[in-house]
């Protein structure tokens, strides 16, 4: 039976979204590290108000993405834009295509948003987006017709002070270059942040393809040395996927002398028994972002062992002392985690969002003294730095790298100790980040009269 059942203030919410689990799997996640509050004998009632509030999105866009293929047939695929929170500001949040796309997803996509923007400290609301097309086995053509279409249907609902996506899961540059480019024929505004992941030659900022990883490994970096007195360097590091977040995790990783011992596709895993070597990584980068194939074409030109249908949480004999979930929701199961625990991995930090199972969260809580970071905190390194591309464009500016570099830094060592002290002496990582996202957005919304 699900710990949501408990919160008999959400009784409505389980009922009517009991078609949405992993949607509700996020509240309950949310609501158990929160749950201190709702007992606080002067603010609980309010507490609980504020909390049923932001479960429902302010609004939810569907609509239909005709294209036709390269073939001369129609296809008619399903769009949503989930505005779950403007509370901050404008909502933020990422496009998603992939077929297991739905509104269920979305909401719990969009709910984790909220929370994780709010860290940030900048004025960004939360939201989410997307499409149950599939962009695998797709010509760039077909690729670019689908985007052009979305964004004819999207483009009425977003705007620089409205709602303004980034990418997500197959949802790139190139990706977001043809939805822009769209846009900017529709709207005929120009240097709009309406978008953000952007190329640099219009409006983009720079590290934003490596911000999600980096700041994954960033936040990581404080957890280690503040809590377990230990460096990264001479670690081995398990990451799974292979998109932008994996490859950008594993460089930093390997910059600051981790050994990077797994990456991953939905096909297999690819195992570097003594860590991913410098030309590994480079043909990993080209195969991913040049030649975009599976990671069993390279098996034979790398160090790794490439291990069909497994995952690097499947595999006993592969010895881990910090984990990164880099792909996609729900990828750390129970034995998973078991496993983990067992072999002695000392700390999770989720680049993906809710990368591990209710009942893989239960495993890590059972030592409290495990790292155990949620992307909220852990990957906000990503709408971070879209927030300062945000920022950069509407000031019509243009900042160096390192200035990006010096900020992303910095943004990721104010959420780390936000998350400690909101975790005080003994509260764990994971709900002092749960407590201080729900707190900002909690009290702007008694400040703005929505709940009171």
């Amino acid at each position: 039976m699900s710990s949501l059942a408990k919160f008999d203030f959400l009784a409505d919410l389980q009922s009517k979204y009991s078609h949405q689990p992993i949607f509700l799997q996020a509240v309950e996640e949310m609501a158990l590290s929160v749950e201190p509050l709702f007992e606080d004998p002067e603010n609980g009632e309010f507490y609980k108000r504020a909390f049923a509030y932001m479960t429902e999105p302010e609004r939810m866009i569907s609509f239909h993405v005709p294209w036709m293929d390269d073939a001369g047939v129609l296809h008619v695929n399903r769009g949503w834009r989930v505005e779950f929170s403007s509370a901050l500001g404008p909502y933020k949040g990422g496009l998603r295509f992939h077929p297991t796309v739905n509104d269920g997803i979305l909401k719990f996509l969009g709910f984790e948003q909220i929370f994780k923007n709010a860290l940030t400290g900048l004025p960004m609301g939360g939201g989410k987006g997307g499409s149950d097309f599939d962009p695998k086995g797709k010509s760039e053509a077909e690729v670019r017709r689908f985007c052009q279409s979305f964004m004819t249907q999207l483009c009425r609902y977003i705007d620089a002070s409205t709602d303004v996506p980034a990418g997500d899961i197959g949802v790139g540059g190139r990706e977001i270059g043809f939805m822009y480019g769209q846009y900017k024929l529709l709207s005929n505004k120009h240097g709009e942040g309406v978008l953000t992941g952007k190329s640099l030659a219009f409006g983009g900022i720079h590290l934003r393809p490596e911000a999600t990883g980096y700041g994954t490994v960033y936040m990581a970096k404080h957890a280690i040395e503040d809590k377990l007195k230990k460096s990264l360097d001479g670690t081995r590091c398990a990451i799974s996927g292979s998109g932008n977040v994996a490859q950008y995790a594993a460089e930093m990783l390997m910059l600051l002398g981790a050994k990077v011992v797994t990456i991953s596709d939905s096909n297999g895993v690819l195992v570097f028994e003594n860590g991913m070597t410098s030309d590994d990584f480079d043909k990993f980068l080209d195969a991913k972002q040049v030649g975009r194939i599976r990671l069993g074409a390279l098996e034979g030109s790398v160090s790794g062992k490439y291990i069909p249908d497994q995952s690097p949480w499947t595999l006993p004999d592969v010895q881990v002392d910090f984990a990164f979930p880099c792909a996609t929701q729900n990828e750390i199961d129970e034995a998973g985690a078991s496993l983990l625990m067992k072999k002695g991995c000392m700390g999770v930090f989720e680049g993906a969002n809710l990368p591990v199972t209710a009942e893989g969260q239960n495993v890590f809580r059972t030592d409290r003294t495990f790292l155990y970071i949620p992307g909220k905190a852990a990957n906000a390194g990503g709408v971070g730095v879209s927030g300062l591309e945000m920022s950069q464009n509407a000031s019509r500016t243009y900042w160096k790298k390192e200035k990006v570099d010096a900020m992303l830094k910095e943004m990721i060592a104010g959420i780390y100790k936000q998350m400690t002290d909101a975790a005080g002496e003994d509260g764990t990582l994971e709900e002092g980040c749960n407590r201080a996202g729900f707190l900002k957005v909690a009290n702007a919304l008694k400040e703005l009269g929505w709940v009171y």
